[in-house]
């Protein structure tokens, strides 16, 4: 079914528009002028979002080439909020391609980003943008990298690390994790992204308003902060409890148990009965916190962190605001990263955010 729309210089598709994190964009769209046109396969999902934010929408499969092309020959930009990305986000991309739009989407997989860089000639010669990682997935942690890159310029190490006060996961996002099950971390050396065992590292760090306890895990930004600053070696940590820390020691006697699909599939069962995300009360008072750190040869230091609203919150916020600013014209083609295009500040753009510096 298809419910008429009319293209305006403040229109673009959102796909994905019934899950968790798209209901939110959706429905902060209005806050940045924008009127999406929601999209995804489920049309009662679609049909009562639609009569809640009175914005039109459109039932399509990604596997439906022709359908696709068609809508998105009317529109000038896409933000794909449907993953998990590494099985949606290739059809999406040759699809812009195809039709000069931009793509923008809310991953925080490194195999995406790694994948998207491969189309940086082409969307330069389509005169288009292809943005991954435009919500909390990377938004604070790239523009972090690039704020002490800038304090730093000779910086030879980054470590990053986010943690989450009082929120918890969406069913996309869970579902995400549970596909990489058993998959371990990986981390950047020597510029080449190389494989490690799952919080092979783990430290105590003090975010301003709490310590917490990080380990390293396989974030976005092992990719995307070595496209934003060119540091050769990084590690990205999230916020974890010691006890499983502890036990991932353990890790190689059963990864080969959770790479099976029963285990996934029994994981993903389970996440589905569980609510789609945090409630609106739960997101108002919660807390996102980065940390970022970079070392030069000479062993001087820069640190920085940062206080963000909740990630959910956060994300609808920085990928409407990109949106934003593509519609507007404000776009660099090819391959990018939200601050190799848009600079260390634009976290700051957003509202609630604290910076300091260390």
């Amino acid at each position: 079914m298809f419910v008429h729309f009319s293209m305006q210089i403040n229109s673009f598709l959102l796909y994905g528009a019934n899950g968790y994190t798209g209901q939110l964009i959706a429905k902060m769209a209005a806050v940045y002028g924008l009127q999406p046109i929601l999209a995804g396969r489920n049309e009662a999902s679609l049909q009562a979002l639609s009569a809640i934010v009175n914005l039109p929408y459109k039932v399509i499969d990604l596997s439906d080439r022709e359908a696709l092309h068609k809508i998105l020959e009317e529109v000038p930009a896409v933000l794909h909020a449907a993953g998990p990305f590494r099985y949606t986000s290739t059809t999406m991309i040759e699809a812009c391609l195809a039709t000069k739009t931009h793509y923008l989407d809310i991953t925080g997989e490194i195999g995406v980003f790694e994948q998207a860089k491969r189309y940086d000639a082409r969307a330069k010669e389509a005169g288009i943008m292809i943005m991954p990682g435009v919500g909390f997935d990377v938004v604070p942690t790239d523009c972090t990298a690039l704020y002490l890159k800038n304090q730093l310029p000779d910086a030879t190490h980054l470590k990053l690390a986010f943690a989450t006060v009082g929120g918890k996961l969406s069913h996309g996002t869970a579902v995400t994790m549970a596909e990489g099950l058993g998959e371990g971390g990986a981390v950047r050396e020597n510029g080449k992204i190389t494989r490690k065992p799952l919080g092979h590292k783990g430290f105590w760090i003090d975010f301003g308003i709490k310590k917490l306890f990080v380990m390293c895990i396989p974030w976005g930004d092992v990719s995307t902060a070595f496209t934003t600053t060119s540091i050769p070696n990084i590690e990205t940590y999230a916020g974890s409890s010691p006890k499983t820390f502890s036990m991932l020691k353990w890790q190689s006697l059963y990864n080969w148990l959770l790479r099976t699909s029963f285990i996934r599939n029994r994981v993903k069962a389970k996440i589905k009965q569980k609510p789609a995300g945090p409630s609106d009360e739960m997101r108002a008072k919660a807390k996102s916190l980065v940390w970022g750190e970079v070392i030069n040869d000479k062993g001087q230091k820069a640190t920085v962190r940062l206080q963000c609203p909740e990630g959910y919150t956060l994300t609808a916020h920085s990928s409407l605001l990109i949106t934003q600013k593509v519609l507007q014209g404000d776009f660099k083609s090819g391959y990018q990263t939200p601050a190799g295009a848009y600079g260390a500040d634009l976290i700051m753009e957003l509202p609630d955010v604290k910076r300091e510096s260390l």
